[in-house]
């Protein structure tokens, strides 16, 4: 199976990081307020960046290393400065 490793930019201006097998489907039901608890009122999401595909194991240690990232880093991942 392919895991994707995708960060959310919430309309706080902070981000979220998360693995999904199907990108698109996860940010619905974060969007939808089922997804994490983190992300449940911190709307309007949108995807900033994803990336894969990856195994589980290898996404996950993907997630680790783009948790322990800089908020500017995160934003850089995006393409470009802070909105």
């Amino acid at each position: 199976m392919n895991w994707w490793v995708y960060v959310l930019r919430c309309g706080d201006g902070s981000f979220y990081t998360g693995i999904s097998t199907d990108v698109e489907r996860r940010l619905m039901v974060h969007q939808a307020g089922r997804g994490a608890r983190y992300t449940r009122g911190r709307g309007p999401l949108t995807l900033w960046w994803a990336c894969g595909p990856y195994s589980h194991a290898v996404a996950l240690s993907e997630e680790r290393r783009i948790k322990k990232l800089s908020h500017q880093e995160k934003n850089a991942l995006g393409g470009g400065g802070d909105q």
